[in-house]
């Protein structure tokens, strides 16, 4: 398994140097949607420590949701999807290096302004702390769905069917991220959050590399 991925990380972050915006577009929407909303709202600070970890977790949620329709798309567009689908090795080996390098691209950034983001929203330091953990246990979570999400409507016009198979199945996802980050705030203990979302992303990890395989294979059918 680690010799599939490292090549693959490798490749992906070597195409992302050359084409920086397109592996930041997720990082600009992510820190525009998250500022706009302090600026709509007024200088309430009650008010924007209470919204804070919602509108942080949502932003972060749409920000992968547009990044998605290029996990696939290019190794399509140039053949190499197809030489991945001949390999001998494992696909699900091979998928989970490929959501592992979009996450590393494409997420990691944006989990690492997100302390950022809660200090404009007013967030007290343990409350940041827990939303930088919920966000690395969560982000990940959303990109193996978004990557299942993208599989199944690979070479479709549009983006629109993506967000409506993806969106569903993350909102578990963002109701326990933001939750422990609420939980938090309110002095109570967020590890039952963070435990849900360490679940999901167990149970994510070891069911979606398959899935996505399969509907490549379909996809190319």
């Amino acid at each position: 398994m680690l010799a599939t991925a490292i090549p693959i990380i490798g490749r992906e972050v070597r195409t992302a140097s050359r084409r920086p915006m397109d592996a930041l577009s997720a990082l600009l929407f992510f820190v525009v949607v998250g500022s706009v909303f302090p600026l709509a709202v007024g200088p309430d600070a009650a008010l924007l420590a209470a919204i804070g970890p919602g509108v942080v977790w949502v932003a972060a949620l749409l920000a992968v949701m547009i990044s998605l329709h290029r996990l696939f798309l290019p190794d399509l567009e140039d053949g190499v999807l197809e030489q991945l689908l001949l390999s001998p090795r494992s696909l699900a080996g091979i998928v989970g290096a490929r959501v592992a390098a979009h996450w590393l691209v494409s997420c990691l950034p944006l989990v690492a302004v997100a302390p950022l983001m809660g200090l404009q929203f007013g967030l007290a330091a343990p409350a940041i702390g827990v939303l930088l953990l919920s966000l690395l246990l969560g982000t990940p979570t959303l990109v193996l769905l978004g990557a299942l999400g993208a599989a199944l409507t690979l070479g479709l016009r549009g983006n629109v069917l993506l967000a409506l198979i993806v969106l569903p199945m993350c909102v578990p996802v963002l109701i326990f991220g933001s939750g422990a980050v609420a939980a938090s705030q309110q002095g109570l203990p967020a590890d039952p959050h963070l435990s849900l979302l360490g679940a999901c992303l167990l149970v994510a990890a070891c069911l979606c590399p398959w899935a996505v395989g399969a509907a490549l294979r379909l996809a190319m059918e």
